[in-house]
């Protein structure tokens, strides 16, 4: 029988699992309280601001110090990620549908929150318990209605993956496009419309002028989600009836 290969130090701690450390960990220093101090550093300068020592430095301790529970910054980040997020939704009385709505809009949520995630998490497996308890939760849903586990784990990830581009076009329509953008969708469809022609892009150009990209702010809130999310989740359901069908 295959030994049990040891947990990450970061995982470990994550999980409660206190491993033994061969530096010594700081008493009262914590892996919960580094992360805090990380993801404060984050919300204010971004991932470029968070260094183990400027993280050490808001903490009052030594860079060293930090060594007994974080052994390098990608394990920083992992702690960072899943003390970031909050808990899933509950299902409750919800149905699947119903409630993979809620989850895909409270992943959403958090993420624009911590624009900073937008950088680190799609990259990150989930391995905390917080990021597995969002994965748990939604392949509950989805086996419940009859699907197959590595349908539900699809579904998921293409979910998740909607939340990430939501929340990223949110964060970004929310100030400029870029540095020498215009802000917001009516400046960013009127820098469109100097450059696109209905030559060379006439299904951008016709959308232009239809008003597709609007100057109301439901353009990146909450009207266009719905829509996207709505294609996605009937096509969830199209899914559920095949497999009851068959």
């Amino acid at each position: 029988m295959e030994a049990e290969r040891e947990l990450p130090t970061v995982v470990a701690r994550m999980w409660g699992r206190e491993p033994a450390s061969r530096r010594g960990p700081r008493p009262g220093l914590t892996l919960g309280r580094i992360a805090d101090a990380a993801i404060v550093i984050a919300d204010a300068e971004g991932l470029a601001g968070v260094r183990m020592s400027s993280v050490a430095a808001r903490l009052g301790v030594s860079t060293m110090a930090l060594y007994g529970y974080v052994e390098s910054k990608d394990d920083l980040l992992a702690a960072m990620v899943d003390t970031a997020a909050p808990d899933p939704p509950e299902p409750g009385d919800l149905s699947w549908r119903a409630y993979l709505a809620a989850w895909t809009r409270a992943h959403r949520d958090f993420l624009a929150s911590h624009p900073w995630l937008l950088e680190v998490a799609p990259l990150t497996p989930p391995v905390g318990p917080r990021a597995l308890r969002w994965l748990d939760r939604s392949l509950t849903m989805l086996t419940g209605a009859g699907l197959a586990a590595a349908e539900a784990v699809n579904i998921t990830t293409t979910l998740s993956a909607y939340a990430v581009s939501a929340a990223t076009l949110a964060v970004a329509m929310s100030g400029t496009v870029d540095e020498a953008g215009p802000e917001g969708p009516a400046g960013y469809a009127a820098m469109l419309s100097q450059l696109v022609d209905a030559d060379g892009y006439p299904g951008l150009a016709a959308a232009l002028e239809s008003g597709a990209f609007g100057a109301a702010p439901e353009w990146v809130e909450d009207a266009d989600f719905v829509f996207g999310l709505t294609l996605l989740l009937d096509g969830v359901e199209a899914l559920i009836t095949r497999r009851k069908e068959g």
